[in-house]
């Protein structure tokens, strides 16, 4: 999607070509169109303001097109300059490119080539300033995160590259997707994006799993009265709400197909209707996306419009899942054992360093939300300062059990073997393995096998007698 809130600046001593060139411009979504028919208004209006790109034409009195390309080489660098001129001529084509110019367009052209020359020339300007402002934000890599993410708790490498990236790319007013298995922040992120945007207005979230299009055209454009059944009165949508903020919408797999098209037509042109009404409006909130699902998959699958994928996922966030996060295991359950023992009246309880030996035996299918609870829980049950580990080893063994994924890679293990291993070749494998997991934790260990912890010392004392 091309933000068509950059200035254009159109140079030509031809009124009537400006004022056409205005209309176009303006009628195809472009807001700041300066209009000059001197090269030094022009250079004056570059002054005032950076243009994403300018059209000037070639033979103009006094400072003609091309002294404005080697100026504008010279001063202005960083500015696509468009030529286009009546002079169809493959010698002033070759001078122009040589002299910097982006592209060259004849006026006896359609509209619509000039028109897609601009559109590309802001494209590029637009990436040229994201890899700039990227690597500037990589070269802080030192740099402590800001206020903005303090309510995310990590010190996950990845997760400080994620911190980066969205203060390299907020300014950009592109969609950003957010994807990640549900309970690993997504909606913090959202939280963490609009407040590193320095976004005046709100953050409004809606999640969209269940709307029908009818009442997700409701929900975010709002209807005029009497555009249905018990439509009493006016009502502004959550767009409206959002006016200079972040509308985040969470779920975005389960959007309907309907409801597809019209947040395309919303993220391509900022405009929308609300329902009821011919009166169009417009919206300058940053649109913010997320969802557990495989988005590109279901595009290809034709599950999800291509098209929308594509807007959506311009600036793409993957949240790593907690069993990839193991070292903010810690952190994430004193803050959380914190929080519960504030809400239950009791003083914190003191972490046994065995209860992250056992964490980090576990997946975590729901991530930092089923951790939460977990120590939510555990923080309840507790009578003594010492957090006790009864509802944790609940939870991980399942009642006997380690929890395994539904499709684990234990699934069919013998069967690759092409000789099998003997029950004594198995049983010390195992044990090996479930010692390693738990960081030599045997009480851990056994309870990763099924076993008391006195059986797992006679089979450790039998391998090492044999």
């Amino acid at each position: 999607m091309i933000d068509k809130s950059g200035r254009i600046l159109v140079l030509d001593d031809d009124v009537d070509v400006l004022a056409r060139m205005g209309r176009v411009l303006r009628f195809e979504g472009w807001t700041d169109v300066a209009l000059c028919e001197r090269a030094e208004d022009a250079f004056a209006a570059l002054d005032e303001k950076p243009a994403v790109a300018m059209v000037v034409d070639l033979l103009m009195p006094g400072m003609d097109g091309y002294q404005v390309l080697e100026r504008m080489r010279e001063d202005y660098p960083n500015v696509p300059v468009i030529v286009g001129t009546a002079v169809d001529d493959l010698d002033a084509v070759v001078r122009c490119m040589k002299a910097g110019a982006f592209d060259y367009v004849p006026k006896s052209a359609e509209s619509a080539r000039l028109l897609a020359s601009i559109e590309h020339a802001a494209l590029i300007a637009s990436l040229k300033e994201d890899n700039r402002a990227l690597r500037q934000s990589f070269l802080e890599a030192a740099k402590p995160p800001s206020p903005s993410f303090d309510r995310i708790i990590t010190r996950d490498g990845r997760m400080l590259s994620i911190f980066r990236y969205i203060e390299a790319i907020v300014a950009s007013d592109r969609p950003v997707l957010i994807s990640g298995e549900s309970g690993t922040g997504k909606e913090l992120v959202a939280s963490a994006i609009h407040a590193a945007s320095g976004r005046s207005g709100e953050l409004v979230a809606v999640n969209v799993a269940g709307l029908d299009d009818t009442m997700f055209s409701d929900t975010l454009f709002g209807h005029r009265r009497g555009a249905f059944t018990g439509a009493d009165t006016d009502r502004p949508g959550l767009i409206e709400r959002a006016a200079g903020g972040t509308l985040f919408l969470d779920e975005i797999g389960d959007l309907s197909a309907q409801s597809q098209v019209k947040l395309l037509r919303l993220i391509e042109q900022k405009r929308y209707y609300p329902l009821g009404s011919d009166a169009m409006k417009t919206s300058d909130a940053l649109v913010v996306t997320a969802t557990h699902r495989d988005l590109e998959a279901a595009a290809a699958a034709g599950q999800f419009r291509q098209d929308l994928y594509y807007r959506l996922e311009t600036h793409r966030i993957r949240l790593p899942p907690l069993r990839e996060r193991r070292d903010d295991l810690p952190l994430l359950v004193e803050r959380f054992a914190e929080a519960a023992a504030g809400r239950f009246g009791k003083k914190k309880p003191i972490i046994p360093p065995e209860l992250y030996d056992l964490l980090r035996t576990y997946d975590f299918p729901g991530n930092v939300r089923e951790l939460e609870s977990m120590v939510h829980d555990a923080v309840a049950r507790s009578d003594s300062r010492v957090l006790a580990l009864d509802s944790f080893k609940a939870r991980v063994f399942r009642g006997g059990k380690a929890h395994v994924p539904a499709k684990s890679d234990a699934d069919g293990l013998f069967s690759r073997l092409a000789v099998l291993p003997t029950l004594r070749e198995a049983r010390a494998e195992l044990i090996r393995e479930a010692l390693a997991r738990s960081g030599d934790n045997q009480g851990v260990a056994a309870g990763l096998l099924g076993i008391s912890r006195s059986a797992l010392n006679r089979s450790v004392r039998s391998n090492e007698d044999d």
